[in-house]
């Protein structure tokens, strides 16, 4: 590893490394699985939902799997350096998240049922982890695109705390946060788990349902 690690607190802006203006690769152009388009823009009437719950090979399948996803990619959130590469991000030195970005048809699945997925799908009572995976970048996060968004996911939030305690599970500690700067990962980290059935995949959640309701809150 070229970089000293920072597994229990996420840098500051100026101790964050800096980055590069540009990306240092291409971005495959369809989903392995779903056949479209990685990148936006995106047709109209979809939607865009940000989710962070630890290593984001598993945590994509999750995703991709769920009908009226239209796509997803892999990248890297919640931080200060510009077009990170992987090795950085798991240094702890970038502040940014594994995450997937979900492109959806809000006609078909409804916002409230992604985060219902999201919820169950992990532990969001870990801090700077996801099982046995450590460090900053396995943070729990949800980035919104808009005031709905945030709402919704803060009113999910506290509906899941309520159960979880009553199941004997601490604090959520999970950002939610309007959506900055999304990173695509390199090419090999895309639908991982579909290039790669074998894989490791660290997704594993509580055993707790989410009482969220399903009403459309696509904003």
């Amino acid at each position: 590893m070229l970089f000293s690690r920072h597994e229990t607190r996420l840098p500051t802006p100026d101790e964050a490394l800096k980055g590069r203006p540009e990306p240092e690769f291409a971005l495959p152009e369809r989903h392995t699985v779903l056949g479209n388009p990685l990148a936006g823009p995106y047709p109209e009437g979809l939607v865009v939902a940000d989710f962070a719950l630890g290593c984001f090979w598993g945590a994509e399948r999750k995703f991709w799997q769920t009908p009226g996803v239209w796509t997803t990619l892999v990248g890297y959130q919640g931080g200060h350096t510009l077009n990170p590469a992987y090795e950085e991000v798991c240094s702890g030195l970038t502040g940014h998240t594994e995450a997937v970005r979900v492109v959806f048809d809000p006609s078909a699945v409804s916002y409230e049922s992604l985060l219902k997925l999201f919820w169950e799908s992990h532990d969001p009572t870990q801090g700077f982890r996801q099982g046995n995976d450590r460090g900053t970048q396995y943070r729990s996060a949800i980035y919104t695109h808009s005031p709905v968004q945030q709402s919704t996911a803060e009113s999910s939030r506290d509906a899941y705390q309520s159960v979880l305690q009553r199941s004997g599970y601490g604090t959520i500690t999970t950002e939610i946060l309007p959506a900055g700067p999304f990173f695509a990962a390199e090419p090999y980290h895309q639908q991982y788990l579909d290039k790669n059935p074998a894989g490791y995949c660290g997704i594993g959640g509580t055993g707790v349902s989410c009482p969220i309701g399903v009403a459309s809150a696509d904003g």
